[in-house]
């Protein structure tokens, strides 16, 4: 027998839990300094109770009783404490404020998820409190817990989700663009709101609503965003939440955190769940957030008792994991990274090479780079992957941003933010059988009740018939699809053509269209809204492929990008 531990789950030994029980009892003593007296939750909840709470961060572990109650291993607290607040304090004046730290329990998500499984969770909830001054006092919270857990270099993101909701309802679209938006934002894939904002995509929302959508997800900076957002929205009437963002970030400048916090309108999400002011917490170099924050005014009343609530959680890891990754860069005398961007291999490259060059990054060696695997220039570090590989790289912090094509990412659903469709590596996804074979596999379905599908891409696969509604059985292959269904192994294939000309002579014909897709530029989360090269370089690719700046010419072997076009 193999005596190790589940995945996702380990050993803390004397070393590090030193460190982490110092690290945790001064956090705790500053949040009782501050009047957070302690709560602790069960570890099991009924998972009905848990979703009626609107929103269910990460997947939990479920399990039944013996009673035959569906049950779920705590993925956080704040909805349990909404749960407390509302059933056994209620009637009670309040405000509340409550601090915890327990352990929380969610299952890894999509192919490329390599963390923890089991995570100390530490955070606070202001209950039956509402405005600026509350909202101020728990991001300040927030920041002085990073700093006594060791992290002196973070970001925390503001911005409030009052802006975006008064325009959707202000805008006079279909519940279904609106819920599309929202999915949009929620995902940070920011090339889907560009299409939705502009030309049919917009299905008929004014012009003035749709472009103020769009660009409120690229506003970033200081106090002077907040300025930008109400001069895009003041005339349209949608200035709901401004006043009281903008209170919170000069109390929090007051407080001296000035250099700690930034508004960031690209980190909206959850919108079944908060209700005015959202914040997550980044430091350079961690893939993931250190934690997350907000207003959530209506969760306590899906439980009884409404009240006003905010709140804010991080891991504790999490936030150790980047003190040392700080304390060894402070060690080592380096700075800042070089920014290091995936590059793929294969049919994307030459484009991919001729489109950073386009951008004016030093692609010297790009081109030819032998047994290479990175490419190290000034300021820039290129490492060579394959475009399906290039999700993980990225979302998983390896990388800071990437290029591949769009369905490398609906395939690996990774945690990155699309910040720019490059509008080069155009294929096609489609559904193609036997010549002739139409009338027979209708009937294998009838007689059935499914059919097989061979493909690389089984998350695409899946996505498509779910909204066709027909019932498959995936089979999924790494190469040479067509042969599927010509031995049998399944009625249909689903797989990438250009041209259709080894489907035609494999005597396969085309018989649905799945998805079209173009090469994306995207980063990891945390990179983007740490490092401003990533912003610079997403606004030139932007433009370049709006103005056709890469079609790359292929020389002997090389790539030559385009002369610059004219002003």
């Amino acid at each position: 027998m193999n005596f190790v531990t589940p995945s996702g789950f380990r050993d803390v030994l004397t070393d590090e839990a030193v460190l982490r029980e110092q690290a945790a009892q001064a956090v705790q003593a500053n949040m009782a300094a501050k009047g957070y007296l302690p709560v602790e939750t069960p570890t099991l909840e009924v998972m009905d109770v848990l979703q009626a709470g609107g929103r269910l961060p990460g997947t939990p572990f479920k399990l039944f009783d013996a009673r035959g109650d569906l049950l779920a291993m705590r993925p956080d607290v704040t909805l349990q404490i909404a749960r407390m607040c509302a059933t056994r304090l209620a009637g009670q004046p309040g405000p509340f404020r409550f601090r915890y730290m327990q352990r929380v329990f969610r299952e890894a998500e999509g192919q490329t998820r390599a963390e923890p499984r089991e995570t100390t969770q530490m955070g606070v909830e202001l209950i039956g409190q509402a405005g600026a001054a509350a909202d101020a006092e728990v991001v300040g919270l927030l920041a002085e817990s990073l700093k006594l857990a060791g992290v002196a270099d973070f970001k925390i993101a503001l911005a409030s989700v009052s802006v975006l909701r008064a325009l959707l309802a202000s805008c006079g679209a279909a519940p279904q663009w609106r819920q599309a938006v929202l999915d949009a934002y929620h995902t940070s894939n920011f090339v889907t709101l560009d299409e939705l904002t502009s030309g049919e995509g917009a299905q008929g929302v004014p012009p003035v609503f749709a472009q103020a959508i769009g660009k409120l997800a690229r506003i970033r900076g200081g106090r002077a965003a907040i300025a930008e957002v109400r001069e895009l929205v003041a005339p349209l009437g949608c200035e709901t939440g401004l006043d009281g963002l903008e209170q919170a970030f000069d109390l929090l400048e007051a407080a001296g955190l000035a250099d700690s916090i930034q508004v960031d309108f690209s980190v909206m999400s959850s919108f079944d769940y908060y209700t005015g002011i959202v914040f997550e917490a980044y430091a350079p170099g961690l893939g993931s957030p250190l934690g997350s924050g907000g207003r959530y005014d209506n969760t306590i009343g899906a439980y009884g008792e409404s009240r006003p609530a905010a709140g804010f959680a991080f891991f504790l890891e999490r936030a150790m994991a980047a003190a040392a990754a700080a304390d060894e860069r402070s060690a080592s005398g380096t700075g800042q990274r070089p920014l290091r961007i995936a590059v793929p291999k294969g049919s994307l490259n030459a484009d991919s090479i001729a489109c950073l060059a386009a951008c004016g990054l030093d692609v010297t060696g790009l081109d030819n780079p032998g047994r290479q695997l990175i490419i190290r220039n000034p300021g820039v570090e290129y490492i060579i992957v394959r475009p399906s590989d290039a999700p993980a790289f990225v979302e998983l912090g390896a990388a800071d941003c990437g290029i591949c094509g769009e369905d490398s990412l609906l395939e690996a659903q990774p945690e990155v933010v699309e910040l720019a469709d490059l509008k080069f590596g155009s294929c096609r996804f489609v559904v193609a059988e036997p010549a002739g074979a139409a009338e027979q596999t209708v009937e294998h379905y009838r007689r059935l009740g499914s059919i097989r599908i061979a493909t690389k891409y089984p998350n695409i696969t899946r996505a498509h018939y779910a909204k066709t509604g027909t019932q498959v059985e995936i089979v999924k292959l790494h190469g040479n699809i067509e042969l599927a269904p010509l031995t049998g192994l399944a009625e249909r294939i689903v797989d990438i053509t250009a041209t259709g000309t080894t489907l035609r002579e494999n005597n396969l014909v085309i018989v649905e269209d799945v998805l079209s897709s173009t090469a994306r530029f995207f980063a990891n989360g945390t990179s983007l809204r740490t490092d401003a090269r990533i912003v610079e370089l997403a606004d030139a690719m932007r433009a370049g492929a709006a103005a056709g700046k890469w079609e790359a010419t292929v020389i002997a072997g090389g790539v030559q990008s385009p002369e610059p076009a004219a002003e």
